[in-house]
């Protein structure tokens, strides 16, 4: 379990709240509904609460305002907020959009040392899977991080705790919380070992095998079929490398009545059927950005569409 460094500035500023002869603990304390659920004192039941969910994620804050602050639904801070007659402030919406981009970063970091002979469309493919929401609040709810959410009362009446956005969001926010209070390792640390782990050697074997991660090819013929625009078709352009380092270029284009159609984008990749991935993928994300799939790509596949597959 990592221990943070000393107390930041920002920490600091939370832990003023001692000086003044009430912390953050017992304000926690005074808003949460612990009295049916929890013998002894709420105080140390909180405590209790923070020091278990500490050993989740595997470091000790130094400044435990920020797992609280994390911990906590916008709209309990709206109910404070109405209660106390201020604005509401101390959701964990900020550090939620900092846990976003620190998750991105670790996956990115720990893919790419990882799989050194990776496309950048394979490594986009499997990071998303791994930070998308569904993943997320699956990681949320092994920790048991919904036991630990801090909600409104009406929220918890509607069952918020359980709901899958909410413990992704959270997840997210913790990981924010992680970074502020130690730094990337801690939050390196439990991404390893929480959000990788396993999952992260099932996508890699799935990828390696052909299997649906990801699989652009569909998409993109489901998105095809659906604007009556026409069926997509692979071909191989290049192949080179020596066999144990292979490289394929394949072209997709827009299948019509006048050979050999519109090309739509060309992808690289190990193989054959990472490369067909590859090149849906780039033609999904062409047509997004253009909001017209006949437009994109067309001509005859020439320099603009290597420089894309590089």
């Amino acid at each position: 379990m990592t221990r943070a460094q000393p107390a930041s500035p920002r920490c600091r500023a939370a832990s003023n709240r001692e000086a003044t002869g009430k912390s953050f603990v017992a304000e926690v304390s005074a808003e949460a509904p612990y009295e049916a659920a929890h013998g002894g004192s709420i105080e140390a039941q909180v405590k209790r609460d923070l020091a278990e969910l500490e050993v989740a994620l595997g470091h000790v804050f130094t400044c435990p305002e920020l797992l609280v602050r994390a911990l906590t639904h916008r709209s309990l801070a709206q109910e404070n907020a109405i209660r106390d007659g201020r604005p509401a402030v101390g959701d964990n919406e900020r550090l939620e959009f900092l846990g976003d981009a620190v998750l991105g970063l670790v996956v990115a970091e720990a893919l790419y040392a990882a799989h050194p002979d990776w496309s950048e469309g394979e490594l986009t493919r499997v990071r998303a899977k791994l930070v998308s929401r569904q993943h997320m609040a699956a990681v949320a709810a092994a920790v048991g991080l919904g036991s630990h959410l801090r909600l409104s009362r009406g929220e918890e009446r509607g069952g918020l705790r359980q709901k899958g956005t909410i413990l992704s969001n959270a997840m997210e926010a913790v990981i924010g919380a992680l970074f502020v209070d130690g730094g990337l390792e801690p939050a390196r640390a439990f991404v390893s070992r929480c959000v990788m782990g396993a999952a992260a050697d099932l996508l890699a074997e799935e990828l390696r095998t052909g299997d649906a991660l990801g699989n652009y090819k569909s998409a993109l013929q489901e998105h095809l079929q659906a604007t009556r625009a026409g069926m997509p078709v692979y071909r191989v352009r290049s192949e080179s490398g020596p066999d144990h380092h292979k490289k394929f270029v394949v072209e997709v284009r827009l299948k019509g009545a006048a050979e050999p159609g519109v090309a739509l984008a060309r992808g690289t990749g190990s193989t054959k059927k990472r490369a067909e991935q590859d090149a849906a993928r780039r033609a999904l994300e062409q047509m997004k950005s253009t909001g017209d799939g006949m437009a994109i790509g067309a001509g005859s596949g020439g320099e603009g569409e290597e420089q894309a597959a590089s």
